[in-house]
């Protein structure tokens, strides 16, 4: 038999997919097109048809699938192995691209909304089984910085495909953006398939008919997560920990929009510096995590710091509300106290974003070990559970942060955020001993 020997780029490339980080930093970043496009692109095109911003914004519902995929999840542990959904989500999503490259330029966009729609369902059953491999596959010592490039990642993927593409479509034209987007999701499908890092990730089990769909009943599926060891304390860290910061993050742009900074600098500060401090956040959170640093502490020492910095907000703002009606936005007052507190909002806005690119790859990282506690038949549907929970958590209350604004005014509903950021502190007081 002939001995062929591979080449030395061959064996680079086989030698990087028997490291995890690659294949899971190549899966999480495609993961994140669909949301860039969501978020990036279908507005402004939406935008530049005519319809309002309020039909603009009811196409959030298409992210409702990420809030289901619980749903799913014991579909995924049960049928197949994780890596074959995987390969068959990724692929699907490759697709999914190429259908909308061939969608002539001047479509009705309801079509390319359905396909977005498909993009997320099979997005979020490819979130549940490579969030199962994550678990399976990463060590206790590789925990913290594989969720530190799962963030980074899927926030590098999203920009790729939200401004990234808008900035090129005129450039390239639609049907070469979506095939490029194909491209790179058939790249991660045969990574994937080839990476041998992946391979250490435990199959579900066999089991025989009866009994898999006495396991796939939702309510048994439920019991089983619920009984695991430090759940219901992690349910209830999810849900809250980030209410005010969401209220917060939402409001404080569109509160220097009316006091007078420009779109552009918006764009800058609460855009491309803001995505900067929070992927360098997010790389800091799993350096430190790397290193030994305890989950509880660091928690602690972000929470407290995020606390601070929305009080500072707060006084900030209530003193920008009083300049501008006592002085009318008149004279060197006006000029002096207002812009330096603008500068300072602008700063603090930043300041929460690598803050909250800490706190997620540290929160991210105490839900696996939640998640380690359950059975491996049962991880995929019980980190599904938490992450759904951490979406929601996020989502509704951002949905309802302008409308206590409008209702009860800056410095009431400012407090109001302040309190709401004080629970996960005083929550973290209880954390269990499994987690720490």
């Amino acid at each position: 038999m002939v001995h062929v020997e591979a080449s030395p780029g061959a064996a680079r490339l086989f030698s990087s997919l028997s490291s995890p980080y690659v294949p899971l930093g190549v899966l999480y970043f495609v993961q994140g097109f669909p949301y860039g496009l969501q978020s990036g692109l279908l507005p402004v095109l939406l935008r530049t048809r005519g319809l309002s911003l309020s039909h603009i914004g009811l196409t959030r519902v298409l992210y409702l699938p990420w809030l289901l995929k619980v749903m799913w999840s014991p579909l995924v542990d049960g049928v197949w192995g994780r890596r074959l959904w995987l390969v068959l989500c990724t692929g699907g999503l490759g697709l999914c691209c190429l259908l909308c490259s061939l969608l002539p330029p001047g479509t009705d966009l309801t079509s390319l909304a359905w396909l977005l729609l498909l993009m997320h369902i099979l997005s979020s059953m490819q979130d549940v089984a490579l969030d199962a491999v994550s678990v399976a596959v990463l060590t206790q010592e590789q925990v913290g910085l594989g969720n530190s490039l799962q963030v980074v990642a899927y926030k590098l993927g999203s920009v790729a495909a939200g401004g990234g593409a808008l900035t090129l479509l005129d450039m390239l034209g639609w049907r070469t953006l979506f095939l490029l987007l194909a491209v790179g999701y058939l790249l991660a499908t045969l990574c994937a398939w080839w990476a041998g890092a992946l391979k250490g990730e435990e199959p579900a089990p066999r089991e025989n008919s009866k009994e898999t769909r006495r396991r796939w009943s939702l309510g048994s599926v439920a019991w089983s997560v619920f009984r695991v060891p430090g759940t219901g304390w992690t349910i209830v860290y999810v849900l809250i920990y980030k209410l005010g910061e969401q209220g917060s993050l939402s409001m404080v742009p569109l509160l220097l929009l009316d006091h007078g900074v420009s779109p552009s600098d918006l764009g800058l500060w609460n855009g491309i510096l803001a995505l900067m401090a929070s992927i360098v956040g997010s790389t800091l959170g799993g350096m430190l995590l790397g290193k030994g640093r305890s989950i509880h502490s660091l928690l602690r020492t972000v929470l407290s710091v995020r606390l601070s910095c929305l009080v500072l907000q707060t006084l900030l703002l209530s003193a920008l509300g009083r300049d501008t009606t006592l002085v009318k936005g008149e004279g060197p007052l006006w000029g002096d106290s207002v812009m330096g507190g603008m500068v300072c909002l602008l700063l603090s806005v930043v300041l929460q974003h690598f803050l909250a690119g800490v706190l997620t790859t540290a929160t991210f990282t105490l839900m696996m070990h939640c998640t380690r506690q359950a059975r491996p038949s049962l991880q995929a549907s019980h980190y599904s559970l938490l992450s759904s929970l951490e979406v929601l958590g996020k989502v509704s209350f951002s949905a309802v942060s302008g409308l206590l604004v409008d209702s009860l005014g800056v410095s009431v509903s400012f407090s109001a955020f302040i309190a709401l950021s004080c629970l996960p502190v005083l929550h973290l007081r209880n954390l269990p001993a499994t987690l720490s």
